[in-house]
């Protein structure tokens, strides 16, 4: 056999090899991407066209739309969906904020940056059980931190956790000592790319420190700052974890967000096919949602 013929069949069998190789490496992937992502959003679907029971009755009896048109007209998923998007503001603005003052701070050398980077970042190490314990050492009514404190000073203390003018402050508050670390480290990993080169050019011109932030800074974080609001909107709209066990949704249902409501309606009501469909019609709202910051973003940036 030539040695140009040789060459030949080894390139085929290259070629095969890679053909067939590729997938058998995508095999597992895909088998775990569809039994823990795809099998459960179909069964989801189907159940919330079903009167399914966590009892168990009622599994094979077909509703049809009915769970949609009762949860489209329900107050109460309205009303928890109202919190959720209160958190959802409260929260997004400081933890874009403070995130970005955190990063320039940090970015600007203060002494010891890897203490502040650590401390920074740390809390969004931390699991939901242990903010819980720390959101109950800050603001319990009767030996918090907070209402220790008001007393040493001669005020009077504050149902952080009980209060309806409170109880969402609170939650909003752990929440941003807790989470506003990611955004922190998005942000100085932003800081570290702008080149130096413009800063240089702005001082030659004469402008000072505050010039350059608002000129060259701020604009050049543009696109993180729009990427952190993306993910910090979707991620506060989902909130579950904190206030279920902080506040379990009170007092009188005050900070209830929509997937407490759809959790206690599937697993304390039992009624697992109207929970799934209130979670498909949350899913749809949080998809056009997406789609629209989306192109707000784009439109902004083109």
């Amino acid at each position: 056999m030539s040695t140009w013929q040789t060459r030949g069949a080894g390139s085929t069998r290259r070629s095969v090899l890679g053909r067939t190789s590729g997938p058998l490496f995508v095999a597992p992937f895909m088998v775990v991407f569809a039994l823990f992502l795809v099998v459960p959003l179909v069964w989801g679907l189907w159940m919330s066209f079903t009167n399914s029971s966590l009892t168990g009755r009622g599994d094979s009896t077909f509703a049809g739309f009915g769970n949609y048109a009762e949860a489209l007209t329900d107050a109460k998923m309205w009303e928890t969906i109202g919190h959720t998007v209160l958190f959802t503001v409260m929260s997004t603005v400081p933890l874009v904020a403070f995130a970005l003052v955190m990063a320039l701070l940090v970015h600007a050398g203060l002494p010891g940056q890897w203490l502040w980077r650590l401390a920074f970042f740390a809390p969004y190490l931390l699991t939901s059980a242990v903010i819980w314990q720390v959101g109950l050492l800050l603001f319990q009514t009767d030996s918090g931190m907070l209402n220790t404190f008001l007393d040493a000073i001669g005020l009077d203390g504050v149902g952080w956790l009980v209060e309806e003018r409170y109880a969402m402050w609170s939650v909003v508050l752990i929440t941003v000592w807790w989470t506003v670390g990611f955004n922190f480290l998005l942000y100085l990993a932003a800081l570290q790319s702008v080149p130096d080169q413009l800063y240089e050019a702005a001082a030659i011109d004469g402008a000072g420190a505050w010039r350059r932030l608002w000129s060259i800074t701020i604009p050049q974080l543009h696109r993180t700052t729009a990427l952190i609001t993306v993910l910090q909107v979707l991620a506060s709209l989902k909130v579950f974890d904190q206030i279920f066990l902080l506040t379990k949704g009170g007092p009188d249902g005050s900070t209830r967000p929509v997937l407490e409501y759809i959790f206690d309606t599937g697993f304390t009501g039992y009624r697992l096919g109207y929970a799934a469909a209130m979670s498909y019609i949350f899913f749809a709202l949080l998809l056009i949602l997406s789609i629209g910051q989306l192109k707000f973003f784009s439109r902004k940036e083109a």
